[in-house]
């Protein structure tokens, strides 16, 4: 979506409505242990600001805000997260000045208590993407206003969140969500299958509806798990999904033909073609998910000298820059800023939480630890974990390693017979004895 003459992308889109007060009272916040831009939640290395993206998108005026923020208040450290959405670390005692930065470019919410809702993931493709059988842009606008603008809806958990997919080729399909809407054509006619507590890329749908029956849809689930639920049961997953369904008041048909198949080339690294006509996209990772202010400025201004100066951050903890005409220049000079274009970059394909640098939780220093393996070439997709809870990945990778002392882990590997990380194939393994490990293991196909 290009932005307004100021810079700042519409927090609602244009068939939804105007931009919204940037300028929320903060006394109608709730209590929560997760950040987000209005609370500022502490860590070991300091406070940790979430300012979530209305689907992944930032302006280059807002991105260069961010950059300012985390220079002058924090650490200088920004996080892309796995739900495309931005994180600043290491935030001192001048946290109402970054707060106040952030809202003053659009960043914030309409309502301080729609902060933790606003969590709705799209392709980072959406709208520019070859595969895509609809623009998901304004059906999202339509979900975020009222996720924002409900109070009702402030009642949600911060963590629940709700995926819609328009079958772009690009698109991340294994993160669980409350609920989830994934577009198909059946006998002519798209529509979107839906289901509740899981994912499109391994889930059946429980029904469909007409895309113009979206909106409601996502009201009604709302509404009917709000009506449901007791206070002790936050997510989707709590809930019988019959008695659910039954509660329903939209016409429901049924999934048949139903399949979302995962794309052979995810197109998270590299450039693309455009569903518009000689446009490209560029899409690259952070290294282990971590931007200086300087890489987000650069990032900005490239999209502001080559594209249409947006951009979008990525659930592979990354960012894609669209409508380019010159994709290999802009390749080239993120390459220098540091970002990581190409999938034969061992780094490209490892995941790390904050770990014990940043985390009282974090039982080993992952970045770090992440580094040294990346440098022993492992050839695969690797995950490393600080704790059980897995803040990094949302989703289970081919290869986790959960520590259990400084550079120690144990080693995962993903299995659908096995919950959680996966199987367990051996126990603490220092950083040189997994590299050799996994470098005597043959890459899967289900490697990411």
């Amino acid at each position: 979506m290009p932005p307004d003459k100021a810079g700042i992308i519409p927090r609602l889109y244009p068939s939804t409505g105007s931009p919204v007060n940037p300028t929320p009272a903060l006394n109608t916040l709730r209590p929560s242990a997760c950040p987000g831009l209005l609370r500022i939640v502490q860590a070991l290395d300091g406070g940790i600001c979430r300012v979530k993206l209305a689907g992944g998108a930032i302006s280059a005026a807002q991105a260069n805000a961010v950059a300012d923020a985390a220079q002058a208040y924090a650490g200088g450290v920004i996080e892309a997260t796995n739900r495309a959405n931005l994180q600043i670390r290491g935030i001192g005692a001048e946290q109402d000045a970054l707060i106040a930065m952030l809202l003053a470019v659009g960043l914030g919410p309409s309502h301080a208590a729609g902060d933790d809702v606003r969590n709705l993931m799209l392709s980072p493709s959406a709208g520019i993407d070859p595969q895509m059988l609809f623009d998901t842009r304004p059906l999202a606008g339509q979900i975020l206003a009222i996720l924002e603008n409900h109070p009702r809806f402030h009642e949600l958990s911060a963590k629940f969140a709700v995926q819609l997919d328009g079958f772009e080729a690009l698109a991340m399909l294994e993160h669980h969500h409350d609920l989830w809407l994934s577009a198909f054509e059946q006998a002519g006619e798209t529509l979107l299958a839906f289901g509740l507590a899981g994912c499109p890329g391994q889930d059946a749908p429980l029904a469909a509806v007409r895309l113009d029956q979206g909106h409601a849809l996502v009201v009604a689930v709302l509404e009917a798990f709000l009506d449901l639920a007791t206070p002790e049961q936050t997510r989707m997953r709590h809930l019988a999904v019959d008695k659910l369904l039954s509660r329903l008041n939209v016409p429901l048909l049924p999934a048949d033909g139903f399949k979302r198949p995962a794309s052979s080339a995810p197109g998270h690294l590299g450039s693309y073609p455009q569903h518009q006509q000689d446009l490209f996209y560029v899409a690259a990772v952070a290294p282990l998910g971590r931007l200086n202010p300087a890489m987000l400025k650069g990032a900005a201004q490239l999209a502001s000298e080559h594209g249409d100066a947006t951009l979008r951050f990525t659930p592979w903890q990354g960012l894609l820059l669209p409508n380019l005409t010159q994709p290999d220049v802009v390749i080239e000079q993120l390459t220098q800023l540091g970002f990581l274009c190409a999938a034969d970059q061992p780094l490209a394909h490892m995941i790390a939480c904050t770990g014990s640098s940043g985390c009282g939780k974090g039982l080993a220093d992952t970045k770090t630890d992440a580094l040294q393996l990346a440098a022993l070439q492992p050839g695969h997709a690797v995950h490393l974990s600080g704790c059980p809870r897995s803040c990094a990945a949302a989703h289970t990778a081919p290869v986790t390693l959960l520590a259990v002392s400084p550079g120690h882990y144990d080693l995962y590997f993903r299995d659908a017979a096995h919950p959680g990380f996966g199987r367990l194939h051996a126990r603490t393994l220092s950083i040189e004895a997994t590299g050799a490990l996994l470098r005597a293991r043959p890459r899967s196909n289900t490697d990411d």
